[in-house]
C-alpha cells in the first residue's frame, strides 16, 4: 500500500507576524539604569569635590591655635590677619577683635617688642575659645 503525502491540513492556521517590543522595553531600561548611574556618580563626584575643597575659615583656625606667642610682633601681625576671618560671624566678634586689635597696636610697627603681657594673652585666648568652624 502507497502512502500519499497529498493529504490537505485543515488545523495549521498561516504564519502571522506577532509584533515583540520586549527588545524596546530591554533597551528603554537600559538607559533609564544608565542615566540614573550616571546621576549618582556625579553626585558623588561632587560631594567628593565639595568635602575636599579648601576651607578658609578651618585653616585660618588651625593657624590661630599653633601660633608661638613667644614671637610676639610675628603673633600679632597673624593674629591681626586670621583673626579678620571669624570678626564677621557676629557683633560680639566684630567687638572683641577690634578691642584685641588696640591692644596687639603696642607689639607691631616696632623693630624690638616685649613680649605679650598676661592681659593681651587672656583677650587672645578669649578670642580663640569665641571662634567656631
Amino acid at each position: 500500500m502507497a502512502q500519499s503525502y497529498d493529504i490537505p491540513l485543515h488545523d495549521i492556521k498561516p504564519i502571522v507576524e506577532i509584533e515583540e517590543y520586549s527588545l524596546y522595553y530591554f533597551l528603554g531600561f537600559a538607559s533609564f539604569a544608565l542615566v540614573l548611574v550616571a546621576g549618582v556618580a556625579y553626585l558623588l563626584y561632587m560631594w567628593l569635590k565639595k568635602r575636599n575643597r579648601y576651607n578658609r575659615r578651618k585653616e585660618h583656625f588651625k593657624l590661630l591655635n599653633s601660633l608661638d606667642l613667644n614671637n610676639t610682633k610675628e603673633s600679632a601681625y597673624a593674629i591681626t590677619l586670621y583673626g579678620a576671618t571669624f570678626k564677621e560671624d557676629s557683633p560680639r566678634h566684630k567687638e572683641m577683635y577690634d578691642n584685641l586689635l588696640g591692644r596687639l597696636e603696642a607689639y607691631k610697627y616696632k623693630k624690638e617688642v616685649s613680649s605679650f603681657d598676661s592681659e593681651v594673652i587672656g583677650y587672645i585666648e578669649l578670642y580663640k575659645g569665641m571662634m567656631d568652624v
